[in-house]
Parts: structure tokens; C-alpha cells; sequence
């Protein structure tokens, strides 16, 4: 079972997204902010974080870069999920360190194409 850390402020799209990995075999662990994400992330043994990149308290750009810079988090994969779509936002979240992008509202069937990818599985 993989460990998921879901990084996101929006009760409504934390609760919808575990619920469904939950549902998918995914063990998730929950962060409300980005400040709470980095310190789980750098405290948990993750396989994979999916960072709200609209965060209170640090942004996910900004936590990104703070899991990139330490050992303990440098390769979890990381997916950014963004409400903004514009051009540049994917460049920006793989410059700031993310392994994958996707936009809101999630669409799981993608989400997960991408989680398993990053995971080596199928």
C-alpha cells in the first residue's frame, strides 16, 4: 500500500480526494497547510506528495522547494494540483522542483495515470 501526503487547504477537495484514493488501496495522511506539509513530509516516509500549490502559512511553490533541499524528501515524487491552468504555471511547479503537474477539479482517472507513472506501477 502506497503512502500518500495530500497537501491542501480546501476542506471540500481534501475530503473528495481521499476519499477516493482511500478507496483506490492508497494509505493518505493529510496536511492542512504548507508549513504542516513540509513537516510531515520531512517526519513520514512518503511514496508520493500531491501539493495544492494555493497554500496558507507557505505556498506549495516554496514547500516544494524546501522538501527538494533536504535529503529525506529530495525524490518523493511530487504532484502539483493547481486550480490555475495559465501558461507557464506546469514550467513553474517543474522549476520549483515538482515531478508532475495537474489542474483542478481533479480528475482522478488522470491523477491517478500520473501517480502511478511517478510510482512504477500500473
Amino acid at each position: 500500500m502506497y503512502r500518500v501526503l495530500l497537501v491542501e487547504d480546501n476542506e471540500m477537495n481534501r475530503d473528495m480526494l481521499s476519499r477516493r484514493l482511500k478507496k483506490k488501496g492508497f494509505e493518505v495522511d493529510m496536511a492542512l497547510d504548507g508549513g504542516q506539509g513540509v513537516d510531515m513530509a520531512r517526519a513520514g516516509a512518503y511514496d508520493i506528495i500531491l501539493m495544492d500549490m494555493s497554500l496558507p502559512v507557505i505556498d506549495g511553490w516554496e514547500a516544494t522547494r524546501q522538501l527538494r533541499a533536504v535529503a529525506e524528501t529530495r525524490d518523493v515524487p511530487i504532484i502539483a494540483l493547481t486550480a490555475h491552468a495559465m501558461a507557464g504555471d506546469r514550467d513553474k511547479a517543474m522549476d520549483a522542483g515538482c515531478s508532475d503537474y495537474d489542474t483542478k477539479p481533479v480528475e482522478i482517472d488522470r491523477l491517478l495515470l500520473k501517480m502511478n507513472t511517478l510510482l512504477g506501477s500500473s
